[in-house]
């Protein structure tokens, strides 16, 4: 009974937890591509909020094991 309930909050922590990195990345995405003060370091938070969008997606495709 224990384990079916340690599953459905593992499940629902990395939905949340991948919901919430999707948000951080996209908002990164989103001032580093219209932020000029970057500079040369707008290539690198580029990647790294795609970085957080893929894994953010792939957190809330993922199904935990039964």
């Amino acid at each position: 009974m224990s384990e079916e309930g340690d599953t459905f909050w593992v499940s629902l922590s990395e939905k949340f937890f991948g919901l919430i990195l999707i948000i951080i990345g996209a908002i990164m995405l989103y001032y580093s591509a219209t932020t000029p003060d970057l500079g040369t370091f707008t290539v690198f938070f580029g990647i790294l909020s795609v970085i957080m969008l893929l894994i953010g997606i792939f957190l809330l495709i993922v199904k935990p094991p039964e």
